[in-house]
């Protein structure tokens, strides 16, 4: 039985029919034609299937897809904008931090979680959101080094000498 499905990927207004059991990677893949995220481990260990639910990383590998429904869902192909990569996916090549790259899409969701929360972050705060994004490459030194540079390179608002907003 198939079930109606409205979902915000990337900005864009989706809609499509599936079954209750579809998984939310499979239908980015399959149905949405997204193919960013990766199914590696297809049980929540790996992180390359990572994704933005409402702002949150989740692993799209064991979120139903039927969960996103009415919610919006941010893929590694919706980080980028009209002026150029963002800035963890600019820095993780600068640094060096990606080899074969079947984690980077992962890692880059998870990043941009973290720094769209914690936008001074430090470097205990980038492994630990990191923590659930396996490489099998690298070191991961050079991408928590990517990451740390990506806070730092990103515009802060403005304050004024009250430590609020500059008029």
């Amino acid at each position: 039985m198939r079930h109606p499905l409205h979902v915000t990927v990337n900005g864009i207004a989706t809609g499509t029919e599936v079954e209750s059991h579809r998984s939310l990677l499979s239908v980015l893949r399959d149905e949405v034609g997204l193919t960013g995220p990766k199914e590696g481990c297809d049980d929540s260990e790996c992180g390359a299937c990572m994704v933005l639910l409402d702002g949150r990383p989740v692993n799209a590998c064991s979120y139903l897809a039927l969960q996103t429904d009415g919610r919006e869902v941010t893929t590694v192909e919706g980080v980028a904008d009209a002026e150029g990569l963002h800035p963890v996916q600019r820095e993780l090549l600068e640094a060096g931090g990606v080899q074969c790259g079947f984690c980077t899409p992962g890692i880059v969701m998870s990043a941009t979680a973290l720094l769209d929360s914690e936008p001074d972050c430090d470097e205990d705060q980038v492994r630990r959101a990191l923590a659930g994004n396996l490489c099998r490459c690298t070191g991961y030194q050079k991408i928590v080094e990517a990451v740390l540079r990506a806070a730092r390179s990103r515009p802060r608002p403005l304050r004024g000498p009250e430590g609020g907003p500059q008029q």
